[in-house]
């Protein structure tokens, strides 16, 4: 057998197995890894909105809008209030935050590590019991701009995101 036919063979292997475990996880501090046991379900970018309101003379996080793609760029779910994330199959998951970080890149929202709270529905998200936000680019909420004057209002910043959801290890 040819050597270059071999690792072709190999390296098509390999890549079906990749694919039938998902993603591999991101690279983060240990804070922001879930526990032991848990294998990536599925890898999604975010693109949307982080919508600020001001209170108290600052910029509170109000509620995240956006749109979650697969990695090919098809529209797979929405994320929303709550936190909520909710695939095109109607199954959600709503997140309860464990852990942050301070994103890399100025301007970004943190990188996150959040546990499933509630999960809804039978498609893709209804098994899911981590999140984690990474990779951030933009929505950070303003340093300036809420004053009395503003009271109340709204401010969107357009953000996004890499999605890791995650899944107990099938034995």
């Amino acid at each position: 057998m040819n050597v270059s036919v071999r690792y072709v063979g190999l390296i098509c292997i390999f890549g079906l197995a990749l694919t039938a475990a998902g993603a591999p996880p991101p690279e983060v501090r240990p804070e922001l890894r879930p526990p032991g046991g848990q294998v990536v379900l599925l890898k999604a970018r975010g693109k949307g909105k982080q919508i600020y309101k001001c209170t108290a003379n600052a910029w509170t996080l109000e509620k995240p809008d956006a749109t979650l793609f697969d990695e090919a760029g098809r529209r797979i779910g929405k994320h929303y209030e709550g936190p909520t994330w909710e695939a095109s199959d109607g199954s959600k998951v709503v997140g309860q935050l464990l852990q942050r970080d301070d994103a890399p890149q100025a301007g970004a929202v943190p990188w996150l590590l959040l546990k499933a709270k509630t999960n809804e529905g039978n498609g893709r998200f209804a098994k899911v019991t981590y999140i984690q936000r990474v990779n951030t680019a933009g929505g950070a909420a303003p340093k300036t701009g809420c004053d009395e004057s503003h009271a109340g209002k709204e401010l969107s910043v357009n953000y996004q995101a890499d999605y890791y959801f995650y899944v107990p290890q099938s034995r």
